[in-house]
């Protein structure tokens, strides 16, 4: 018995005297090797911009150059799929935030509706230093720390901090030491972000990323669905009964839609714009990008204006909803 308490003793005193902790060498060396060398990884976290936003990020990484992410900002939420040189999106107030405020740009936005549609890499931060093995070498190892705190937990594994003046790392206390979490200290910007508090999982996970299908291509609207305008208002036939028809412009596609595009005509007095009536028609069959075709109904009119009346007709396309 006494043998034995001296032996827990003496594996007691190792540990306080950090004989058997890993070398701050091999921590660093394993966080960035891990990084390098992982076919894949997960980050979750948040960060903030320079404009003060702060926004929650949900990030798969596959090894050459395969990315799934998940952004939220506020009640905004925005979807990205990176497969090489193309990315693609999905998040319709997204969307609608860098779209123009005119109606034709927001009626492209309804029409894509939750759909996925091509964009640009460049509006997903890269995170080059918090992916990339030699580039977090050298933003974050060697001189950058100043501080080693051991026995730590990240997640439920044990870890070590390594803190220093951009950052505070966890790591994992066991081979082969991967990196658990960065955080950022107060005022660092890192890959134009601020207060970044990334968790890192799923080492080489196979999180089977494929680019959508059916995507939207704003470059080739043809892609969309049906997306009519109102190109004339035609009135001549409206006496008794009032029959009034509308040549229609699609800016879109001839497929996709969740139903049928409406048109909807009002008639209201031209002085008091007090409404007469109105009727709906239904765009069908539906016409190609770019194509034109007409809609027609019949006003049934509750009561005579006083002077002249205006007819105005306006569109709806309810797009993929």
């Amino acid at each position: 018995m006494l043998a034995a308490i001296a032996f827990v003793f003496a594996l007691t005193a190792c540990d306080t005297l950090g004989l058997s902790l890993p070398s701050e060498r091999a921590l660093e060396d394993g966080a960035a090797n891990t990084l390098s060398e992982a076919k894949s990884l997960g980050i979750k976290g948040s960060y903030s911009t320079s404009q003060g936003t702060s926004s929650m990020i949900d990030l798969q990484v596959v090894r050459p150059n395969t990315q799934h992410a998940t952004v939220t900002t506020g009640d905004e939420k925005v979807e990205a799929i990176i497969v090489g040189d193309t990315a693609y999106f999905r998040g319709q107030k997204f969307l609608a935030g860098h779209m123009g405020n005119d109606p034709l740009s927001q009626n492209l936005v309804k029409a894509a509706g939750n759909s996925w549609w091509k964009g640009s890499p460049g509006n997903i931060p890269s995170m080059k230093e918090f992916t990339d093995g030699a580039s977090f070498r050298a933003s974050f190892l060697g001189s950058a720390n100043t501080q080693r705190t051991d026995h730590q937990t990240v997640d439920g594994q044990g870890a070590v901090e390594l803190s220093g003046a951009r950052a505070d790392l966890f790591i994992a206390a066991a081979p082969p030491y991967h990196l658990l979490r960065v955080h950022l200290k107060e005022g660092v910007l890192i890959d134009a972000m601020y207060s970044v508090d990334f968790h890192y999982n799923d080492f080489d996970r196979d999180f089977q990323i494929t680019a959508p299908p059916d995507v939207i291509d704003f470059s080739n609207l043809s892609t969309l669905p049906p997306v009519y305008t109102v190109v004339s208002v035609d009135t001549s036939r409206c006496g008794s009964p009032c029959i009034v028809s509308a040549q229609l412009k699609n800016l879109g596609g001839a497929t996709g839609a969740t139903g049928p595009s409406t048109v909807t005509f009002t008639m209201a007095a031209a002085i008091s714009n007090t409404v007469l009536g109105s009727c709906q028609s239904t765009v069908a069959p539906d016409v190609g990008y770019n194509g034109t075709t007409t809609a027609s109904c019949t006003i049934t009119v509750g009561s005579q204006p006083e002077n002249a009346a205006v007819v105005t007709a306006t569109a709806n396309n309810p797009g993929r909803g």
